[in-house]
């Protein structure tokens, strides 16, 4: 299989709503970070070849809400079955490259 990994970027802009944009990466993100500004205010990053994203608390100037709590624990929580899928994926992948010894 000779598959590559990309990033996919999507536009809808319906009349009277607002445009909705979609980036999913498949395979291509090259840094995950977590920081904080001088502000105080905290924010995630993903980062690609092709593109970033950037999640953050709700503003500059204001205090963390009860909110942006609530989705920082969805994106915790998100991440962490991320990771458990992924390495039970990869754990799987390799008992059974290691079963079937090398390609003929």
């Amino acid at each position: 299989m000779n598959w590559r990994p990309y990033t996919h970027l999507t536009m809808s802009v319906d009349p009277g709503e607002r445009p909705r944009i979609g980036v999913s990466f498949y395979g291509s993100i090259t840094a995950a970070s977590a920081r904080v500004l001088e502000s105080g205010r905290p924010y995630l990053v993903l980062e690609s070849g092709e593109a970033d994203v950037t999640v953050s608390a709700t503003g500059a100037a204001s205090p963390v809400t009860a909110e942006d709590l609530d989705i920082a624990r969805q994106i915790f929580n998100a991440a962490a079955r991320y990771l458990a899928d992924c390495e039970r994926l990869h754990a799987d992948h390799t008992e059974h490259a290691q079963a079937t010894g090398p390609a003929a």
